[in-house]
C-alpha cells in the first residue's frame, strides 16, 4: 500500500477539481480525501496499490476541463488502511 500527500497548485478552485477527484479515486479504487485551502490550492491525501495511486496522481496532473494545473508537490506517507474517499471542508 501507498499513501501520498499532495498539494496542488494553479486554476484549481471553483471548476470541479475536488468532486472530480472524488470520482476518479473511486473509480480507480483509491482512498483518501480532499479539500481547498485559503491561499487557492486543492489539498488531499490519496491512499491504494501503487498503480491506484499512480493513476490519481496522473489525473490531478491534468485535471478536469476548465481547470490549470501548475504544479503539485507529493510528499510520500504511511499508509493508514483507509477506505472511501471523502470532501472535506475547506480550510
Amino acid at each position: 500500500m501507498r499513501r501520498v500527500h499532495v498539494i496542488v497548485r494553479g486554476m484549481v478552485q471553483g471548476v470541479g477539481y475536488r468532486y472530480t477527484l472524488r470520482m476518479v479515486a473511486a473509480e480507480a479504487g483509491a482512498s483518501g480525501w480532499t479539500r481547498n485551502l485559503r491561499d487557492g490550492t486543492v489539498e488531499c491525501e490519496v491512499e491504494g496499490t501503487t498503480m491506484q495511486v499512480d493513476e490519481v496522481l496522473a489525473w490531478m496532473a491534468k485535471g478536469p476541463p476548465g481547470s490549470h494545473v501548475e504544479g503539485a508537490s507529493v510528499t510520500e506517507m504511511d499508509p493508514l488502511g483507509t477506505s472511501g474517499f471523502e470532501v472535506r471542508r475547506d480550510r
